[in-house]
């Protein structure tokens, strides 16, 4: 194994490490086979510093956080030393992993929403972890629990600490499930894909909140994520982990400018790339006028005229207005995305769309069957055009159902195909998303991520629709995994030809395969165009804000983008 590493420079009062890694080794006996995750990896992180293991996915990135808090099951036989300020956490008696776990070291997870329970208030929840490692009595924690809400940036600390988890946005709750964290003043941060599932600019706002406490508190942070912009805009030192070997350390502006494995630059080169940010004179933004159609070519595949979508309000309070008034329109073979932060109503149009949500006003009309209108049968006719990709396919597909009996599914219903003829017909599909013909009985769990979405996928285009609806498909995925799934995305456009709604945050990704976009604010479309007019030279000062937001895999580059982000964010109303 060649092993690429350069030393950060270190001063003399972080010489000594806070947490030094050497001959870390895990497996896990399955079956009773022995499977390696982890070898023989060695690092160390220092106060006051941001190290990021990155790596694909099986890569051994958590599974060294979690050999770090103790936390692997039983089946896993660890080996080497992790030490803490010089205390061995390997072997160590499970009093004192309690007393570092939440203590010592602070954990922020992927997926608040699973990680909190939701039967508990957030201050509840936060005061729980507080008295768990310090004797202090229930107002004491209640009071500390508003501090720790401010300090992390949330407006109203009194409404979030008697919030239920269902009730806050997901920028929140990462913010509340940060503050749990630094309750008890760790001086280690394990931030496992913090901002993995955040729109952009919540994002940013979470990054600028660990480059603030990281700088405040003095603590480590131990950053796990396969995001190289996010790597890019905070960390000092990168660890790149490939099979559970490590294959690269250096700084992270050594990385970026020369990377020395091969692996490394694979994985730089799969990352979209955003063009330069170019704001526009400032002035006062008007509402993009809906283009008019050309009566010289066919209509349009999916036309939404002056869409109004609302949700009944809580106890007989006003409805919510999520769409207003959205005009829209993607013809024959064009692929149109809806970018915007979450709740700006992206996926509310993509359900009206498939029928799935009805409109309060305005007509929706796809493929020439007018949604809001249409007969049963309309409908099951219409619906056999239409496919959908959801971001979590672990989610969407049956966990009963073998793969093959889930791409067969819509052939089932809207064909009148045998069941060898569907068994071919799913081999073809298999085949057209890259996938052998082998995996027809496995079930969802015995894939990957990445082959789990291409499973979606095939499914989605068994009817060859005229429309597919992808919302955000490629959003939990490694960038290798991401940048496969897009380049099938377009061969399969190209291919069948479909009309396609692509729903996403990232506007890389947005850039390197839509034609046009439209940009969302508050249920309202605030600009809309060809990508390259839009995302090079934006009008809007929301667009903007979102551009500046997105992070870049390049240091340098990236804290331009920062700066640019805070100055358009101070000058938002």
């Amino acid at each position: 194994m060649t092993v690429s590493s350069t030393e950060p420079h270190l001063t003399k009062a972080t010489r000594s490490p806070l947490l030094a890694v050497a001959g870390l080794a895990v497996s896990f006996e399955v079956d009773g086979e022995t499977h390696q995750a982890v070898h023989d990896a060695s690092f160390e992180l220092h106060r006051g510093q941001v190290l990021a293991l990155v790596g694909e996915s099986g890569s051994g990135k958590s599974v060294t956080a979690m050999a770090t808090l103790g936390l692997l099951p039983a089946t896993a036989r660890v080996s080497g030393s992790i030490t803490l300020a010089g205390t061995e956490l390997i072997g160590a008696e499970p009093r004192l992993l309690r007393e570092v776990r939440g203590g010592r070291i602070g954990t922020i997870f992927q997926e608040p929403m699973t990680a909190l329970n939701p039967v508990f208030t957030i201050g509840d929840q936060i005061a729980e972890a507080i008295r768990a490692h310090r004797p202090v009595r229930r107002a004491a924690a209640a009071a500390q629990v508003l501090e720790l809400l401010g300090t992390v940036g949330l407006d109203d600390p009194s409404r979030v600490a008697r919030s239920y988890p269902h009730e806050l946005s997901g920028g929140q709750l990462q913010r509340a499930m940060i503050s749990m964290a630094i309750s008890c003043d760790p001086v280690l941060l394990i931030a496992d894909e913090p901002t993995t599932a955040l729109d952009v600019t919540v994002q940013a706002g979470i990054l600028d909140l660990l480059r603030d406490l990281r700088k405040r508190l003095d603590m480590a942070v131990l950053l796990i994520t396969h995001d190289m912009g996010v790597v890019a805009d905070v960390a000092d030192t990168v660890v790149v982990l490939r099979d559970g070997q490590i294959v690269e350390q250096a700084t992270a502006a050594q990385l970026f400018s020369a990377p020395r494995h091969e692996y490394t630059r694979t994985l730089l080169h799969a990352v979209p790339r955003l063009p330069e940010l170019r704001l526009a004179e400032p002035g006062t933004p008007q509402p993009p006028e809906p283009q008019p159609l050309d009566p010289t070519l066919p209509p349009p595949v999916v036309q939404l005229r002056n869409v109004v979508v609302e949700y009944p309000g809580r106890r007989r309070g006003h409805p919510v207005r999520a769409v207003d008034d959205v005009c829209l329109h993607i013809d024959q073979g064009e692929m149109v995305a809806l970018v915007g932060e979450s709740g700006s109503g992206k996926s509310t149009i993509g359900r009206a769309l498939a029928g799935l949500l009805p409109t309060t006003s305005g007509t929706v009309t796809v493929a020439g069957v007018e949604v809001g209108r249409a007969t049963r049968r309309e409908l099951r006719n219409f619906r056999s055009q239409l496919g959908i990709v959801f971001q979590d396919p672990a989610s969407s597909l049956n966990p009963r159902r073998t793969v093959g009996a889930s791409i067969a599914e819509p052939l089932s219903l809207h064909t009148d195909l045998s069941p060898d003829a569907q068994r071919r017909r799913v081999d073809e599909l298999l085949e057209a998303v890259e996938l052998p013909s082998r995996l027809h009985d496995r079930h969802p769990h015995e894939m990957s991520g990445g082959q789990r979405q291409r499973v979606a996928i095939a499914r989605a285009i068994a009817l060859n629709p005229a429309l597919l609806i992808a919302d955000e498909p490629t959003s939990a995925l490694d960038v290798s995994v991401q940048a496969r799934i897009l380049d099938l995305l377009l061969a399969l456009q190209r291919q069948i030809g479909f009309s396609c709604l692509f729903i996403s945050h990232d506007l890389a990704v947005v850039e390197q395969l839509a034609d046009r976009v439209a940009v969302l604010h508050r249920g309202r479309v605030v600009e809309e165009g060809p990508v390259q007019t839009v995302l090079r030279a934006p009008r809007h000062p929301y667009t903007a804000r979102l551009l500046a937001a997105a992070p870049v895999a390049d240091p340098t580059r990236q804290a331009l983008r920062r700066e640019a982000w805070r100055q358009l964010t101070l000058a938002s109303p």
